[in-house]
């Protein structure tokens, strides 16, 4: 468990809306070819996989669009097809044709692909009241154990040694040298991740959507299970081993103070929640691991982070933190990855949809995206390597803005670091060990940014030499 960056999703999130029919519709096809059975069966199946409080909108779908899916699949008309006759698509005027599988042969092909922009017009809202463990709740932050009282809340210095109550909600009476951990990252961060089994039609069973209302109300992230704040053993693949469990090993007295704050982390800092005189420091890691370099236009070199604008952007951050973190706090900056890495070890690799048949490589799925403008990183997934290197030498350039930052920034409430984005040295421990570089990308939660930090004992903070009773007498503190 070395790092977490997607596979199906690379560095940024890409749940954009263009593919979500293509993909759909490619499901059912293969399910139907899997199962041998018909078109009709084939959705009744998927929607019968589907967790049942979405049972009825996918049954409403079915309805509307299958019967037209079914007609087309049966003359052997591939998912591009079948969306663009469905008329969910309209197209812009000078655009190229969009398609992930090779157009069929046909003479009246060309009649079907009236648009190449399907996503912005197939838009599937999924709506759910999950718990307030998603929708941004806990987890994404510590759980609070007292709604009612706002002055009760993890990461709080114990008011008056917690006589009364459990008042920073760590589950102990009486804390010291207690610290906790925010994350100011982009969605890598976040943890974002499509499970490979939601379009791997050999996979898919009901057990493999359970988690689908979750999944959409946490924005399809999976912050309990990062490799900064993650708190849950992972269900999704790989394991948990994060910074914020490591400082809890040290300290059990910083449970539940965790804060990921994973989007656009050049303004998510304002969003941070510490008090300055009444809550414990924290260690705040920013680490927007390819969110300046990544994006979806055809110019894409125009639209990067400039140095310019990242000094200013970050130092404009680093200036709201010292003006809300408790002093004796630490900020850890972050470099960026250098994202050839995925093209490289991914290209010629078959992604979840095409390893049925063998007909999708990520490269295909990569060109497919950038077509519509919906690429999470058209500088990196491209075959064209003058592009990927312009890129890296761009984050390189990004990075040491940020490693300049904190050579030579001073901030009154917390001392300030810089480390490398350690992927290189991690492939090639992984080598080592018998794997293969691909397997890193996913589903592996994570590296370990502790060990990073070894150099910077101070960070840590000090072990708790009263971590066993705390343990034998609190046992697990309330759980998270």
């Amino acid at each position: 468990k070395m790092l977490h960056i997607p596979r199906n999703t690379t560095v940024c999130k890409f749940l954009g809306l263009s593919h979500r029919c293509v993909l759909v519709v490619s499901v059912i096809e293969q399910l139907a070819q899997w199962h041998n059975s018909t078109v009709k069966a084939a959705m009744e199946r998927l929607c019968n996989y589907i967790p049942e409080k979405l049972q009825g909108f996918c049954y409403v779908l079915a309805e509307l669009y299958g019967p037209h899916i079914a007609e087309l699949i049966d003359r052997k008309m591939n998912a591009d097809v079948v969306c663009h006759s469905l008329k969910l698509c309209k197209q812009d005027p000078g655009q190229p044709l969009c398609h992930l599988y090779p157009p069929p042969k046909v003479s009246w092909f060309s009649t079907f692909f009236k648009a190449t922009d399907c996503a912005r017009s197939f838009m599937l809202e999924l709506n759910s009241t999950e718990a307030s463990s998603t929708l941004r709740g806990y987890h994404w932050r510590g759980r609070d154990c007292n709604d009612k009282n706002t002055t009760v809340y993890p990461g709080r210095r114990p008011d008056n040694w917690d006589v009364k109550s459990d008042s920073n909600c760590n589950g102990i009476w009486v804390s010291a040298d207690s610290q906790g951990v925010v994350l100011l990252g982009d969605s890598a961060g976040a943890h974002f991740h499509i499970p490979p089994e939601w379009m791997t039609v050999t996979q898919m069973s009901a057990k493999s959507f359970a988690n689908l209302p979750m999944a959409f109300t946490d924005e399809l992230d999976w912050p309990q299970f990062s490799e900064i704040t993650g708190f849950l053993n992972s269900t999704i693949g790989g394991w948990t081993d994060s910074l914020y469990l490591r400082l809890r090993r040290r300290n059990r007295c910083n449970h539940r103070d965790l804060q990921n704050i994973s989007q656009n982390a050049v303004y998510l800092s304002f969003s941070l929640a510490r008090n300055q005189l009444l809550d414990n420091p924290a260690i705040v890691i920013y680490a927007t691991i390819g969110n300046d370099v990544c994006n979806g236009n055809r110019d894409t070199l125009a639209h990067m982070t400039t140095p310019k604008e990242m000094l200013s952007n970050v130092v404009q951050a680093l200036r709201y933190l010292d003006s809300c973190l408790p002093n004796g706090s630490h900020v850890i900056l972050t470099g960026l990855v250098d994202g050839r890495f995925l093209w490289d070890n991914l290209h010629d690799r078959y992604h979840p949809l095409g390893q049925l048949n063998r007909d999708v490589t990520y490269s295909q799925l990569y060109s497919f995206l950038d077509c519509l403008q919906v690429s999470p990183c058209s500088g990196w997934l491209t075959p064209n390597e003058t592009l990927r290197n312009l890129t890296s030498e761009r984050a390189l350039q990004l990075s040491n803005v940020l490693k300049e930052i904190a050579r030579s920034e001073k901030f009154a409430n917390f001392d300030i670091f810089y480390m490398d984005f350690p992927l290189r040295q991690t492939a090639e421990e992984w080598r080592k060990m018998g794997g293969e570089p691909w397997q890193l990308i996913e589903p592996v939660d994570g590296f370990h940014p502790s060990q990073a930090l070894r150099e910077w004992p101070q960070v840590l903070g000090k072990e708790n030499p009263f971590n066993n009773q705390i343990e034998a007498i609190f046992k697990d503190q309330g759980g998270h």
